[in-house]
């Protein structure tokens, strides 16, 4: 079976592509740079408001930098963004939409554990204030379906029992539903 052109192999539950056309990479594996990009969008983020975002998080990002992680990567300029950048940009979409948290004398910053796509809901989720039924209701909106305790399995500590890792497609449907969410609301008013 053909399918784009591309060749799969199949080895020890890794699937290696031999592709033809670097748009099915894009396609199947989301980059940092994808995410910014789709929230950015999501959320109807100006450069101002991306700029902030980052400052807020201690990262100092000029508007030509901005703009570079915003390309494609067929895209002249086009800048990779790295997890720890991610990382800053998500820090900060908390702190531009709840506040800046205050610590408790003599209390330490725990460090973040590495960026995972678990890691990148658990963000977003608390940046927005979503609740389990707001969750369920964005995931909806792209139809995926889902129980509370299936959900609340991404939300788990790695190495629970029920812990679950995200997976590139559930982000993807997540950031489409967050999407159609929030654009439709600010269209509406």
């Amino acid at each position: 079976m053909q399918l784009f052109q591309s060749r799969f192999i199949v080895r020890s539950s890794e699937i290696l592509l031999a592709l033809s056309s670097n748009a099915i990479y894009s396609m199947i594996i989301m980059t940092p740079n994808d995410i910014i990009r789709r929230i950015r969008y999501a959320l109807n983020l100006n450069d101002p408001t991306m700029l902030e975002i980052f400052k807020q998080a201690g990262h100092a990002v000029d508007l030509a930098g901005l703009k570079n992680l915003l390309k494609k990567e067929d895209e002249a300029g086009y800048a990779v963004c790295s997890d720890k950048l991610l990382g800053a940009f998500l820090d900060g979409l908390i702190i531009h939409k709840r506040g800046k948290k205050e610590t408790a004398p003599g209390q330490v910053k725990k460090p973040d554990p590495m960026l995972n796509n678990n890691a990148i809901m658990r963000k977003i989720r608390i940046a927005l204030e979503l609740k389990e039924d707001d969750m369920l209701g964005i995931l909806k909106l792209d139809e995926v379906e889902l129980s509370s305790s299936e959900l609340s399995a991404f939300f788990r500590k790695k190495g629970h029992k029920n812990y679950k890792d995200c997976g590139d497609q559930f982000l993807r449907s997540f950031l489409k539903g967050l999407a159609i969410r929030y654009r439709d609301r600010s269209a509406a008013q």
